[in-house]
């Protein structure tokens, strides 16, 4: 009576792999700088930068010591204007953000001179062309994956995550993204290899890191390790498969998929009791999830004895475990299996599912 359910693992991986992140290039730029007059700093001054193209403007205040600083600057050329704390307007010149791949561009300005402040130094001004470089270097990259993945050109796409890689080695998310590509590819191992190598760099990424988003490294993780253990199980190491998935379910907000891949596992390896638990956490983290009922129903049809009168008789909720799924997914793959198992142990067969789905 029992159906083998390896797709059900299969199924996940695609859904999982098929959705890769694409990334943004890189557009915006930050700006810092120092407004003083004769020497001093000015407080509570304001900066103007206005884009000659397009009219957008963003406005900042210098703190006590004359500093002012933001991101996100939209590349381009600007009108910059400084005005007093009475709105008097002391200084006016034309910029350009170019400030690419992290470089901080100085706008500093001494009003008394008329003139921008002190730029920056030979060996600053070396770098910030080395960031930029680098930055349009990125840029390149960053479109070539985008074109590989939209195009499920995954060997492509696996080969400039490598070079994105070797560019910026501390950026968790394209290790993550290769890793998938290289399961998209059927290279398991080779899968493997980089999640135990980029997991503990996204767990330990807000140490490394004062803006990373916690929430987002630790669902990550939990992402990570659903996907090796997908990778295991197309290797047939279903040990090291259940022991990622359980390690997935401890750190997702939403345990539910972790869990029915340890229930569907568990189930395919002929391991009853270990999977009806599984079920169970599945059915109570997603309690829309069907195969999950299917499965349960089914590991419980398992235990069904013979009566004295001849009939067969299953566990407590047996019955409405099927009838659940059915409820679920009324045309699903398993309907008739799940129709023909109520039938054998002389459970009502709810009919009216499918035409309630209609409504």
């Amino acid at each position: 009576m029992k159906t083998k359910l390896t797709y059900v693992a299969v199924a996940t991986l695609i859904v999982m792999l098929g959705a890769s992140a694409a990334w943004s290039q890189a557009t915006e730029g930050k700006v810092q700088g120092r407004v003083t007059n004769g020497g001093k700093p000015m407080a509570s001054a304001e900066v103007t930068l206005t884009n000659t193209d397009n009219g957008k403007t963003y406005k900042m205040k210098t703190d006590k010591d004359g500093q002012f600083s933001a991101v996100g600057i939209q590349f381009g050329t600007y009108e910059q204007e400084v005005s007093d704390v009475s709105g008097e307007k002391l200084f006016k010149t034309k910029v350009a953000i170019t400030g690419e791949g992290g470089a901080v561009q100085n706008l500093s300005v001494e009003v008394a001179s008329g003139k921008a402040g002190s730029g920056p130094s030979p060996e600053e001004m070396e770098k910030l062309k080395a960031e930029r470089q680098k930055g349009l270097n990125m840029n390149t990259l960053i479109n070539q994956y985008n074109t590989a993945q939209a195009a499920k050109n995954w060997q492509v796409a696996a080969d400039t995550l490598k070079q994105m890689i070797t560019v910026e080695p501390n950026r968790w998310e394209y290790q993550q993204a290769l890793g998938n590509m290289q399961s998209n590819l059927g290279q398991y191992d080779e899968a493997v290899a980089t999640y135990e190598k980029v997991i503990p760099l996204a767990e330990n990424a807000t140490k490394t890191d004062p803006k990373a988003d916690p929430a987002k490294a630790k669902a990550a993780v939990a992402q990570m390790l659903s996907s090796e253990g997908n990778a295991y199980l197309k290797l047939k190491q279903n040990d090291k498969a259940i022991e990622a998935f359980n390690k997935a379910a401890t750190l997702d907000p939403n345990p539910g998929s972790a869990y029915f891949n340890i229930c569907a596992t568990q189930y395919n390896s002929g391991n009853a009791q270990a999977a009806l638990p599984a079920c169970d956490k599945a059915i109570a983290a997603d309690p829309n999830r069907a195969d999950a009922y299917f499965i349960k129903g089914s590991l419980l049809m398992g235990d069904s004895k013979q009566g004295k009168d001849g009939k067969l008789e299953a566990p407590a909720g047996t019955a409405e475990a099927l009838n659940k799924y059915l409820e679920l997914a009324p045309d699903g793959p398993h309907a008739n299996d799940v129709k023909q198992m109520l039938a054998f142990i002389g459970a009502k067969v709810e009919t009216t599912y499918k035409e309630k789905k209609k409504k």
